[in-house]
């Protein structure tokens, strides 16, 4: 494959995560300085949806939320390799690829702006409470949203390109 210089490259749209990062944040720091902590403070939006600022110490879903504090670094590490893995395979891929580098863009984004939660605080900050009925998904923030989104994006572009790719090796 020939070089792509930054503009030619997916590169380009890092921009992208500076701005799902920015908003990440912005949301965090609202929530943080709007809203009391806790259950005891939630705020009723519509009839399937809550502000509600919880502290996430975990993952997704609090997954090692209840671990010894490692998951902090462990969880961050995670997140900046993933970043760094994905701005590799952006410098890879042709800038005019917009579906795969929006994606890239908000997982870069959204993980990045988990990670700084993790290093500031320990925990990351979730306040979006969903629910039907008595059943509550669990509690995210917007950079969780974006990661999904990005990742579900990814996920489509593979499965269309393989779709592609068969076609063109059928009409051979």
């Amino acid at each position: 494959m020939e070089s792509l210089t930054a503009k030619q490259s997916g590169v380009y749209w890092l921009l992208l995560a500076l701005l799902v990062f920015v908003l990440d944040i912005s949301s965090k720091f609202w929530v943080m300085n709007a809203m009391a902590y806790g259950e005891a403070n939630r705020i009723e939006v519509l009839s399937f949806f809550n502000f509600l600022y919880v502290h996430n110490y975990g993952a997704a879903f609090n997954f090692l939320g209840d671990a010894d504090g490692w998951q902090r670094w462990f969880f961050s590490t995670i997140a900046l390799s993933v970043s760094v893995i994905i701005v590799y395979w952006m410098r890879r891929t042709p800038a005019s690829n917009r579906v795969l580098n929006v994606a890239y863009a908000m997982v870069i984004g959204g993980a990045l702006g988990n990670m700084r939660d993790r290093l500031l605080y320990g925990y990351v900050i979730d306040f979006l409470d969903f629910y039907i009925g008595s059943s509550h998904w669990p509690t995210f923030n917007l950079a969780d949203a974006y990661i999904c989104i990005g990742a579900s994006l990814i996920m489509l572009d593979s499965v269309l390109t393989s779709k592609k790719n068969r076609k063109m090796r059928s009409n051979k």
